[in-house]
């Protein structure tokens, strides 16, 4: 059956994926386990689903819904049909003031929360994940998280939803007419629902364990507690689709109740003793008000305690020490301060190794959370190379948790766990603990399958406790349901599948599976790859920044395709080996943009544009790095030939019309695809005006001087139309605010090097970073004048190339003073600059560079100090353009700049700008508007 060619009678050819690295792609999620699709579909509309759901009755092939694929107990992954939502579904509407948000299932959580802010609300949950985790997903798991316990989780603030059951039907329990329509419409589910909750209420002990099992957080099995908080079967079973993990239905939109988002915080780090200590602290932290405790053990802190940033005492503490993360909220500061000192009568019988010091600094309190955040991934990060992480999630009575804690311990010790460790939301008795795990022999399943069925009696048995408390059953609890809940209660869920999913083709496996081995099934390999990506857990944290996650594939998607290669590899399967890798020269390294955002929200700091770019180096023959060399060394004749190639195309466009070099090129690409798309943007610089100097003399003060260093972009293209070039602007900016500019002779032959570093170059890369390091020594009289660069990704390249200097010039890198023009503007300009003619509104887009560097508070204070408001995209992320790849794969910029270019287009502004002359081309062409950069705000504003 060709299932490719099948699918093409519901869906067009270009939304379903087929081909061999497609499949690879998406047989993984943040779990351990490992499905292999047989089809990725991307529908856009409810009819599509629809037409999906038949076709799987029809043909018998599962369907699996997938949003962001953070799930951790493998129920997104699939062996039928993946459908994967995250690109199409993720439309959001903010009503009654904030006080509700409707929401598509593919918007993460945080983006959510970022159109709720200037109404200082948010959503209930709160998952550590919610960067990168979607609202399908958060509803579908009844994700909750650190602050919002049981009250404020999915299922309590879900207002209504709309959903497509597997039989086609289609209801929302925000139309009223919809409760008589299901129940004619679909009258076997209608009664099946009624008779179940009937059986419920004429069962006390029943109804008595779920209300007992839903006073703490429990996402194991389905949402048994509609039966008992609500009466019509519709708004039963809207409710026990929350957290049925796509078993029972799809849900379309969703209606979510926000909850408030306190402006004043206070947030602290709390150092114990021991572990058992620090769960003693854990009530009176809960009765005065603190609305996070996150508990952390030895282990869990050590995993983050060379992290930059971190607080000092992690490296010190002692082995038995563990920490709370504590968080107070309100609304004014009065009431937070109040909160916390209710505290000072019970911290003074807390066993702490230092004082109690609570921060309002948002800087810090972000960091922190942070660490929290990312712990999981970087404590998988540490994990022996080969091995595969497990976090467990479970819950225990909070006065209980510090005994079961030691319990676990030592289960740990019997089963060789050296290395496991515990953290969680103390204050709902919700801890995780992780292992690192080898599935490479039986010996090795047996050990896991031994040691989960022991902490299955240990929670359940001994605690009556929780196995999943929030990260939903999916595979990994499956056949532990029936033992959590008693024999009546699996009854009353597999009833429930029987009835909504006869066929059981919506994913199967997930929550009722009748293996008792499932937990032990399909596990995931991750074999030794590549040292840049080889602690990668595949969490997924990095996908929502990747500028290719809408044409081609994400961080995480290379990286499980590269352990894909290293499997068949091993095998001896060099056939399917070799038809991988050929689809992944495009998908995985061509559109590469190796912008290294991805490290930015990776907990573990993770490049995987370091890796995209060791393999473009391993691809060039000696020839190529040969003539990369050549250029690097030649490259003021290389300047010289570009400029005269612009001028050419501009005076082409002049003659025949000012699209012909886009239709000619166009053409030409056809032919040849690696020949480079012309942009309309694309303008000559001509000669630099100015004083150019090779020594200092002529300047009395070097404190009021500054080398600036034209990037070579910006000598070659110049700005808009009857606009001035960078390098103009940059002197006028300076003279106007009294700064001397040295601009170093034979400038025309330097350059920052990213040309050569981007493509994997690394002779021609280094060549020219020494060359450049050498000459700038010298003009800025050994170090002590700055030097300037006007483009960011530059200033980022020029201050990252230490480790390819050679030992004298890596003594003058030291000494150097790169400052970015951001750098400039908002140093040493504004403070000097009077008076100022403010613009209305403008957008703004900050490059990737920035976040590297830090520097994103710089860039919108610069900008807040030029004009009356400031808009910020809130889709704003990397362009794509990557120096010249958006010229060589415009595909590639035509994806990532869609979602913020529809946002700016909504209205007109006054200005638009960036800090790199690449990415503003890239969003002039999406938008339609001129970029330039911030330098030109700066000249228009600051008057004489």
């Amino acid at each position: 059956m060709d299932i490719e060619q099948l699918l093409e009678s519901i869906l067009p050819k270009e939304r379903i994926k087929c081909r061999l690295i497609d499949l690879v792609a998406y047989a993984s999620d943040a779990g351990f386990y490992y499905l292999r699709p047989k089809a990725v579909v991307r529908p856009i509309s409810e009819e599509e689903i629809v037409a999906i759901l038949k076709f799987s009755h029809d043909h018998k092939i599962p369907v699996t819904f997938r949003t962001g694929g953070t799930s951790l107990s493998g129920q997104s992954i699939t062996d039928g049909i993946l459908v994967d939502l995250k690109q199409y579904w993720n439309q959001i509407l903010i009503e009654d003031g904030g006080n509700m948000v409707r929401v598509q299932p593919g918007i993460t959580g945080s983006m959510v929360n970022v159109f709720l802010k200037k109404h200082k609300r948010k959503i209930g949950p709160d998952p550590s994940s919610i960067d990168s985790a979607m609202i399908g997903g958060i509803l579908s798991n009844n994700s909750s998280g650190m602050c919002c316990g049981v009250s404020m989780n999915s299922y309590h603030t879900t207002r209504h939803i709309r959903f497509i059951l597997p039989c086609g039907k289609s209801f929302s329990t925000e139309v009223k007419e919809d409760y008589e329509r299901f129940e004619r419409e679909c009258p076997e589910i209608f009664s099946s629902i009624h008779g179940l909750k009937q059986q419920i209420e004429a069962s006390p002990d029943l109804a008595a364990r779920i209300r007992t099992k839903y006073l703490t957080k429990n996402t194991v099995g389905y949402s048994l507690n509609s039966f008992i908080d609500y009466s019509h079967p519709l708004d039963i079973l809207s409710h026990l689709l929350i957290g049925a993990e796509g078993t029972l239905g799809f849900i379309a939109e969703a209606v979510m109740e926000t909850v408030q988002d306190y402006p004043y915080k206070s947030t602290a780090f709390i150092y114990f003793q021991d572990i058992y200590s620090a769960c003693q602290a854990i009530r009176p932290l809960t009765e005065t008000g603190a609305e996070a405790v996150e508990l952390m053990d030895r282990a869990s802190l050590r995993s983050i305690e060379n992290i930059k940033g971190v607080p000092g005492i992690l490296k010190t503490l002692p082995e038995s020490a563990a920490a709370l993360l504590v968080e107070y909220q309100s609304n004014t500061v009065e009431e937070l301060d109040a909160k916390i000192e209710s505290l000072t009568p019970y911290s003074q019988e807390f066993l702490l190794l230092e004082p109690i010091s609570f921060t309002k600094d948002t800087v810090q309190q972000a960091l922190y959370w942070k660490l929290r955040k990312g712990m999981f991934p970087a404590v998988g990060a540490v994990r022996a190379s080969g091995t595969t992480v497990i976090l467990e999630d479970i819950a225990f009575p909070v006065e209980q948790l510090g005994d079961a804690i030691l319990d676990l311990h030592i289960l740990f010790a019997k089963y060789n766990y050296d290395n496991a460790i515990i953290f969680g939301h103390a204050k709902d008795g919700n801890i995780h603990f992780v292992v690192t795990q080898s599935f490479n022999t039986a010996s090795e399943v047996d050990r896991y399958d031994r040691f989960l069925k022991e902490v299955v009696e240990l929670v359940v048995k001994k605690y009556d406790g929780t196995l999943k408390a929030e990260h939903g059953t999916g595979r990994n609890m499956s056949p532990f349901v029936e033992t959590e809940w008693g024999t009546e209660a699996y009854q009353v869920m597999k009833s429930l599948k029987e009835v909504i999913d006869p066929l059981n083709l919506l994913n199967p496996g997930v929550i009722i599976n009748e293996s008792k081995n499932a937990h032990i099934q399909d596990l995931k390999s991750l074999p030794t790859v590549e040292q840049e990506v080889d602690r990668c857990i595949e969490c997924g944290y990095c996908e929502h920044k990747c500028p290719s996650r809408n044409i081609t594939t994400t961080p995480r998607q290379r990286i499980v395709i590269r352990r894909e290669l290293a499997l068949l590899k091993t095998r001896g399967d060099m056939l399917t080996h070799r038809k991988l890798a050929d689809q992944y020269q495009y998908d995985g390294i061509d559109t590469c943009a190796v912008d290294g955002l991805c490290a930015t929200s990776c907990p573990v700091d993770i490049n995987t544009g370091d890796l995209i770019k060791r393999l473009r180096r391993e691809n060039h023959s000696n020839f190529s790095n040969k003539v990369a060399l050549l250029v690097s060394q030649n490259f003021r004749a290389v300047t010289v030939i570009v400029n005269f190639a612009l001028a050419s195309g501009n005076f082409i466009n002049t003659i025949f019309g000012k699209n012909a070099m886009i239709g000619i090129t166009r053409t030409i690409k056809k032919v040849i695809p690696s020949f480079p798309l012309w942009s309309n943007q694309l303008h000559t610089t001509g000669r630099i005006r100015g004083k150019y100097q090779s020594t200092i003399a002529d300047f009395t003060q070097e404190q009021n001087t500054v080398v600036y260093f034209p990037t070579c972009i910006s000598r070659i293209m110049g700005g808009a139309e009857n606009k001035k070039n960078t390098p103009d602007t940059f002197l006028s900016v300076s003279q106007k605010s009294g700064i001397n500019v040295i601009i170093p002779q034979g400038i025309e032959a330097l350059c920052c090097g990213q040309l050569f570093s981007s493509k994997g170059y690394n002779m021609a890369y280094a060549a020219k970073c020494n060359e450049t390091v050498e000459k700038l020594w010298k003009i800025t009289n050994q170090g002590r004048i700055p030097v300037v660069l006007d483009v960011t990704s530059c200033s980022h390249t020029l201050q990252q190339c230490r480790p390819v200097l050679d030992e004298i010039n890596k003594q003058h890198f030291d000494q150097l003073r790169i400052l970015d023009s951001i750098d400039y503007l908002h140093d040493y300009i504004i403070p000097v600059s009077a008076p100022v003619e403010k613009k209305g509104s403008v957008v703004v887009h900050p490059v990737c560079s920035l976040q590297k560097m830090g520097l994103e508070r710089k860039f919108l204070a610069v900008a807040n100090h030029f004009t009356e408001f400031v808009h910020v995209p809130v889709n704003a992320g990397c362009c794509g353009m990557a120096g010249d790849r958006g010229f060589l794969f415009p595909e590639l910029t035509a994806a990532a700049t869609a979602p913020e270019a529809g946002d700016v287009k909504v209205k007109a502004y006054d200005g638009y700008y960036s800090s790199g002359k690449t990415c503003e081309i890239a969003m002039s062409d999406a938008v339609g508007k001129n970029y330039e950069s911030v330098l030109y705000m700066a000249d228009e504003c600051i008057k004489n």
